[in-house]
């Protein structure tokens, strides 16, 4: 949601006067660039566990965060309070720690955008406000949820359902006089059971995350979710450890596009390469994968949980291929690597919040569909694994070695899947896997899940894959 400056100004008691006289006290010990970030976040939650509410309650975060930019160094320093002497020290803090004389700001953008944010543009509008609505009107909604997993299963023993929910009033400043702010909602929904069946217990969980308001809350969500969480608990329980080897893996569209944030995306963020640590620092311009794949990070669909109308820094929101055609074609840049590598910035700047200087991030990241049948690229491996879920896992940013655990998936035999399987392990490295990419399917899904990345700090995401065929990931089995 976009309000209009007013609102922004009379939350965190500021105007452009006082922004600029900000600034212009945060470089009065040098740096050659600065930057206001501040917050106001309404948080929510609410969880029901077995029918009883068993915790719930709303608390309120509110500050603002003072940047400093001088050639390599980064002065920064927050406040809880925007009382102009608070404001003050953290600036004059920031500019102590940054001091050094610097005759160019390099910055920021090429063209600055001092226009202002455009409401008709809005990636997230709130249609039904979660501020200042009574947590108990969202009771009845996980009460259902939790009913209508019970009613679909009557395997189910233990049922935990929970909302969270966020509203975040943000206001950007800095010293190219670039004045940006933003109200960014997210609701969230997770939801476990635990399965028993002839003295075996199975768990599974499922979760929906939109920028949206409490409009999401409906019942095709409710039935949707649920048919989710009880769907293939069959194979759950048949499931078995298959013995390992080195093997054609195939990944299932959506979910299993975890492996390609971990495995690839965070080596493409600019800060890993500009320091040489990552694997790819070297590849810029390079084929690093098969002709005719696309990978994209995308700050720019409509209420999902990595999209922003602007980064944490004021750049636009935007969509970004990171490789085209094969071609590994852009780094992920916030403003201090777009300066060092004299590029424009990709809009992935974010931070956890005002108590933390950006640094570059991804937010929705996925590989475009191809033409491929998905069918038809199971048909081609004659003794392989299919996954469809991945979790804990390791990657390795220097060297791109990865290893996933495999939460559900099944064997291949002659082009069909067969026997469930569980426990195994999918071992890799990014560089290869990329080249090893024997067929992308027509069915991608980005994947709704409350899906959090941890870098130094927490921001939202989200990750999604069509149908993917990889020759020769080492599965860890028997």
């Amino acid at each position: 949601m976009i309000n209009n400056k007013a609102y922004y100004f009379n939350h965190f008691q500021v105007d452009t006067p006082v922004l600029e006289r900000l600034v212009q006290e945060a470089l009065a010990s040098g740096g050659s660039y600065c930057d206001l970030f501040f917050e106001n976040t309404t948080y929510g939650s609410l969880l029901l566990r077995d029918g009883a509410v068993t915790s719930g309650g709303n608390h309120i975060d509110y500050g603002v965060g003072v940047r400093v930019l001088s050639g390599e160094k980064t002065g920064y320093a927050y406040s809880e309070s925007t009382a102009w002497e608070d404001m003050l020290a953290c600036a004059r803090a920031a500019s102590q720690i940054a001091s050094a004389p610097v005759d160019v700001s390099p910055y920021g953008t090429r063209n600055p955008s001092r226009g202002e944010p455009n409401p008709a543009a809005d990636r997230y509008p709130i249609l039904q406000p979660w501020r200042g609505t009574p947590l108990s009107t969202f009771l009845p909604f996980l009460q259902k949820l939790e009913q209508t997993v019970r009613q679909k299963d009557t395997r189910v023993v233990k049922v935990f359902a929970n909302l969270a929910f966020q509203v975040t009033d943000v206001l950007m400043y800095n010293s190219s006089r670039e004045l940006k702010w933003d109200t960014r909602p997210m609701g969230s929904i997770s939801l476990t059971a635990v399965f028993q069946q002839n003295g075996q217990s199975e768990n599974k969980s499922t979760s929906r995350s939109f920028r949206q308001g409490a409009e999401m809350l409906t019942d095709a969500l409710i039935e949707e979710m649920a048919t989710d969480l009880v769907h293939g608990i069959d194979d759950r329980f048949a499931a078995r450890r298959p013995k390992g080897g080195c093997m054609p893996v195939v990944m299932g569209a959506g979910a299993s596009g975890i492996l390609l944030h971990e495995a690839m995306g965070h080596a493409f963020e600019a800060d890993f390469n500009r320091k040489g640590t990552s694997i790819f620092a070297d590849k810029m311009g390079q084929q690093i994968c098969p002709r005719g794949i696309q990978i994209i990070d995308d700050g720019t669909l409509t209420g999902n949980r990595g999209s922003l109308n602007f980064d944490d820094e004021g750049i636009p929101g935007q969509k970004t291929y990171m490789v085209e055609d094969g071609v590994l074609t852009s780094y992920l840049h916030d403003r201090i690597s777009a300066a060092h590598y004299g590029v424009r910035p990709t809009g992935n700047g974010r931070r956890e919040s005002f108590r933390y200087a950006p640094i570059p991030r991804m937010r929705a990241t996925y590989m475009e569909s191809g033409n491929a049948k998905a069918a038809d690229l199971i048909a081609e491996v004659q003794k392989g694994i299919f996954v469809d879920q991945f979790s804990n896992g390791e990657v390795q940013i220097g060297e791109g070695d990865f290893t996933f655990y495999v939460k559900s998936g099944y064997l291949i035999e002659n082009g069909r899947l067969t026997q469930p399987v569980k426990d195994i392990n999918i071992i890799g490295n990014g560089p290869e896997a990329l080249a090893q990419i024997r067929g992308v399917a027509d069915d991608l899904a980005v994947d709704p899940g409350a899906w959090t990345c941890g870098k130094e700090q927490s921001v939202p995401v989200s990750c999604g894959i069509p149908t993917v065929l990889i020759d020769g990931l080492t599965v860890g089995g028997e």
